[in-house]
């Protein structure tokens, strides 16, 4: 006897069965009529033509130095752990982050649109409003979100949220944030938020937040910021770097200046060879550029990274670009942040610190404001075009091809001669200076914007 016709006999003694299964069969195959139905439906409504935030704010020196203060007053290194502090958050504050988060995680390869996000606090309640393009994707379009955050006695809950036309109950909300978080790799630092802060209180245009630093704050920062897989990625590059410095500096001799353009070739081209596609590729680029912007430093990935320490230590480089060592520092650093997400962040920080330097330091300079930019241009495409850049930089280099000439432009200009030649940071004189050098860089084939 088949095992089909034992079945056959089993239901022919049990009636009922035989009257439900008909009916079981109809409701399984509405179901999956329905799902998809439904996913369509939600699709259909959450995409709108039009964007709910048109405008954001944009990051100015003021901001960074804003940002440095607050970071100072709540380093973590020598604070008690389980004090309680709080730190002040202005509506501006909450944009900007929520703004250079959205760069960061929503156009990590360029398929997606940077995300513009609102931010509205009143006493008890936040207003937080988002719009992501969806640039590449299908027709287009747009997907907004509306969200209201009510206070409460610890942290806040989902009063109301919609994603475009789609409303979105808010205990459905919280429950998947952390699916969210989850998605966008954000798991680890989502949980160390939930431990290091107790409480928020929305006062009118801003947040107090109430946190307290956990044992060895700066072993979990680390390992929140950087993850088991990103410290095994940074240890190929410090393990690279180690090695090339020990060829280029051997011991006893006296080492001479070593070109920036020395570096990239062989640290690309392990990039290159650990990659096995775009997504790959730009987390090894990060990598990378981090480590050579520690080396040319002259700090060590132990500065943020305490397991760097038992990492081999390459031997101390003058790295040079253009015959000047700040020049690679400039670069190196603006690159590593735009890599992050940063495109605006690391132009506003290579201004704050020209700014600064006119106000008592070495002057404001053009020179490393071209460094910045030519910097800033790198990193945006080590993450938008990360397979291609990898197969330019992964050739012989000449320092031509990563910087053109500036050595003409003014430097050294401290604050009242700046402002009598250029007028300011938002004056003609200064943009027309600015958009020369813009000029310059796009005719790098390097750097050059896509046609």
């Amino acid at each position: 006897m088949t095992v089909a016709t034992a079945a056959a006999g089993r239901l022919r003694g049990m009636p009922f069965l035989r009257r439900a299964l008909p009916w079981a069969l109809l409701i399984c195959l509405l179901v999956c009529l329905m799902v998809p139905l439904l996913g369509g439906v939600a699709l259909w409504l959450a995409i709108e033509p039009q964007p709910l935030v048109t405008q954001t704010p944009a990051l100015s020196p003021d901001d960074i130095g804003r940002a440095r203060q607050m970071l100072a007053r709540n380093d973590p290194r020598g604070k008690l752990p389980g004090i309680q502090r709080s730190v002040v958050l202005s509506q501006r504050d909450l944009e900007l982050l929520a703004n250079q988060a959205g760069r960061r995680l929503g156009n990590p390869l360029g398929s997606l649109g940077e995300l513009q996000a609102r931010v509205r606090l009143q006493p008890g309640l936040a207003v937080i409003q988002a719009s992501l393009p969806l640039a590449g994707i299908g027709p287009g379009g747009w997907i907004n979100l509306d969200a209201v955050l009510h206070q409460t006695d610890t942290l806040p809950s989902v009063e109301r949220l919609r994603v475009g036309r789609l409303p979105v109950p808010g205990w459905l909300a919280e429950a998947l944030l952390p699916r969210l978080l989850g998605a966008l790799e954000l798991g680890a630092q989502g949980e160390l938020a939930q431990r290091l802060v107790s409480r928020v209180t929305f006062r009118s245009q801003q947040a107090v937040l109430v946190y307290a630093w956990p044992d060895d704050p700066e072993q979990a920062l680390s390992n929140t910021l950087l993850p088991p897989a990103e410290q095994q990625r940074l240890k190929a590059y410090a393990e690279r770097l180690a090695q090339l410095s020990a060829e280029l500096s051997p011991p006893g001799s006296r080492p001479g200046p070593v070109s920036m353009s020395q570096l990239l070739a062989p640290v690309f081209t392990l990039a290159r060879a650990r990659s096995t596609d775009a997504e790959s590729a730009a987390r090894e680029n990060r990598a990378a550029l981090l480590a050579l912007a520690f080396l040319v430093n002259g700090r060590g990935l132990s500065a943020i990274l305490p397991a760097a320490r038992e990492w081999p230590q390459p031997q101390p480089l003058a790295v040079t670009l253009a015959g000047r060592r700040d020049t690679p520092q400039h670069y190196l650093v603006s690159a590593t942040l735009a890599a992050e997400g940063g495109g605006p962040l690391a132009d506003a920080i290579g201004l704050y610190k020209e700014v600064q330097d006119s106000r008592g330091g070495s002057g404001f300079s053009f020179n490393d404001l071209a460094a910045d930019r030519a910097g800033t241009r790198l990193g945006q495409l080590a993450v938008r075009q990360p397979q291609l850049l990898q197969a330019r930089l992964a050739q012989p280099l000449a320092e031509a091809d990563l910087l053109p000439s500036v050595a003409d432009l003014p430097e050294g200009l401290p604050e009242p001669e700046f402002r009598r030649r250029y007028g300011g940071i938002d004056a003609p004189a200064y943009r027309r200076l600015t958009d020369e050098i813009e000029a310059r860089l796009d005719r790098l084939p390097l750097l050059a914007p896509p046609r």
